[in-house]
């Protein structure tokens, strides 16, 4: 049987796994309005950055196999030569963004995502990021995420020696049964060696991508998962919820009756916190864990660290550029995405310059909320003292069964805290701001469970 405390947390599951957004953005792209967009109007928001200051994001969305749990724009494919056609449409986007600047941009993070970045050879990699930081006069913070099958020494060398200090691993799970039914085979011997390999080449932070909630995992399964991600200390890890979305991705329904139950699922999560904790691992934002010594926790304890399309950052640029097919862009007051289908982005992008299909204007009320779910995401309270009093007291009675079941804490200064209970709840507290959400509630699932 299950003792209070036990029942007590089952029915905090129960109540709060509902479908509900990560928030890499407010407002979430499904409420983003598109009446008062254009790309006449997004060009307008780039002309009026204050700072030359920006992050870089890439997307390179080649996969040479579908790995069935992914939800990312991906184009599975074995033919390389796809990679140069691709590099030189990233060139021509960037070389077009960079007519809208009225100053020659100073990239400070550059960050690559996919698909797989390490299936581009080392030599277009090297190329690629010589172009783009050609007009750089720093080093930026350079990162990419790796699949531990395909990055090769080579890789690491070319990456280490253009400023690169920073990898992602994508773990997911070591379990062999796990990996049969995800369809990403990767044995651990293969990341313990790639991972020694870019310690020994000079990589000074490394991540790891583990997740829970995957078809065939168990309380056994994932601690022994744990137990080996420990024994390699990675730096950081990210231990994320599975997104469940067939409705997007239906490869994924190819294993829908090995999924775990919801109280399960949250038992994995606690379990693997727990071991992270007993192993020096900070909880640091949402399912992101750091050393203490890590930039990551440092940025934490500080107060510095933010949040946006690209994850959990250590610095704060206001705006992101995003290049590549889907790749959003963020000037702080207004979004930008690219089209999805990767042969449809390069031909606009050598037609037109531009590749924008979407996006949203901020306004005012915009970006408080904005603020107040970046602070939520990041820092775990916000300040709630610009709402007026009708405000104020509507938003305090929306909170208040999560006062009640002890996520939040309401202080006298109208600011809200998280609790540690709350932790795992952050995405429900987010969605109580959620200003768009309040008003409009979409006909159709658009997001997976928040637990």
């Amino acid at each position: 049987m299950l003792n209070n405390s036990q029942a007590i947390e089952v029915s905090l599951i129960r109540k709060y796994d509902v479908p509900g957004p990560r928030y890499t953005s407010y407002p979430t792209i499904p409420y983003w309005d598109q009446n008062t967009f254009s790309q006449k109007a997004w060009y307008k928001e780039l002309s009026q950055i204050e700072t030359a200051e920006i992050s870089l994001y890439i997307h390179l969305p080649y996969c040479e196999s579908l790995c069935t749990y992914c939800g990312c724009n991906t184009r599975i494919t074995k033919n390389h030569e796809m990679e140069l056609p691709y590099i030189q449409t990233l060139i021509k986007e960037w070389k077009n963004y960079k007519q809208h600047f009225d100053f020659v941009p100073e990239v400070k993070e550059l960050h690559f995502g996919g698909g797989t970045p390490t299936f581009f050879s080392p030599n277009n990699l090297k190329n690629l990021i010589k172009e783009l930081l050609v007009d750089n006069k720093s080093h930026p913070d350079i990162s990419l995420e790796a699949h531990p099958n395909n990055t090769t020494e080579e890789h690491l060398h070319v990456l280490y020696h253009l400023g690169s200090r920073r990898l992602s691993f994508g773990i997911q799970d070591f379990d062999e049964s796990v990996q049969k039914l995800i369809n990403r085979i990767q044995p651990f011997q293969q990341v313990k060696e790639i991972t020694e390999m870019a310690r020994m080449i000079g990589f000074t932070s490394i991540n790891y991508d583990l997740i829970y909630g995957l078809p065939g995992q168990s309380l056994q399964s994932v601690a022994q998962t744990v137990k080996q991600t420990l024994e390699l200390k990675p730096d950081r890890i990210a231990f994320y919820s599975y997104a469940h979305v067939p409705w997007m991705k239906p490869a994924q329904k190819s294993y829908e009756q090995y999924l775990p139950d919801p109280d399960t699922k949250r038992s994995l999560y606690e379990l693997g916190k727990q071991m992270l904790h007993d192993n020096g691992y900070f909880e640091v934002g949402m399912d992101h864990f750091a050393l203490k010594e890590d930039d990551l926790a440092v940025a934490f304890h500080a107060g510095t660290m933010h949040r946006n399309f690209m994850g959990y950052t250590t610095r704060h640029t206001s705006t992101l550029i995003g290049l590549g097919a889907s790749s959003i862009s963020d000037s702080w007051s207004g979004f930008a995405q690219n089209e999805k289908n990767v042969d449809q982005y390069m031909e606009q992008i050598n037609m037109y310059g531009t590749a924008v299909v979407r996006g949203h204007i901020l306004d005012e009320k915009d970006l408080y909320v904005r603020q107040i779910i970046l602070d939520l995401m990041c820092r775990f309270e916000a300040d709630l003292s610009m709402f007026d009093p009708d405000q104020i007291l509507a938003t305090k009675k929306r909170l208040a069964p999560m006062i009640l079941d002890g996520l939040v804490r309401w202080t006298a200064d109208h600011r809200v805290k998280v609790l540690e209970k709350g932790i795992p709840f952050v995405r429900n507290i987010c969605m109580v701001f959620d200003q768009r959400m309040l008003i409009y509630k979409p006909k159709t699932q658009v997001f997976s469970q928040t637990v």
